[in-house]
């Protein structure tokens, strides 16, 4: 089973300051009013670094990093 880290966001304590699309904007992108969304849940290897960071500098705290686990694979 792999383990990877997914990124959450709480819509309700979101206030849309944009600090996540700058931070990371490889992980972010912000829709019309300023509120994030994820361009994927799941984070890449070599955006753990960012993605910790962004999670650090949510004024709200809006934004969460959690354990994802791949199901195994299934055999045939």
């Amino acid at each position: 089973m792999a383990v990877k880290l997914e990124l959450r966001i709480d819509p309700v304590a979101c206030d849309g300051y944009g600090h996540c699309a700058e931070v990371a904007p490889e992980l972010f992108s912000l829709d019309e009013w300023g509120y994030p969304i994820l361009r994927s849940g799941q984070v890449p290897t070599a955006l753990v670094a960012v993605a910790k960071l962004a999670v650090k500098q949510c004024p709200r705290k809006a934004l969460s990093l959690a354990t994802a686990v791949d199901p195994p694979a299934r055999r045939r």
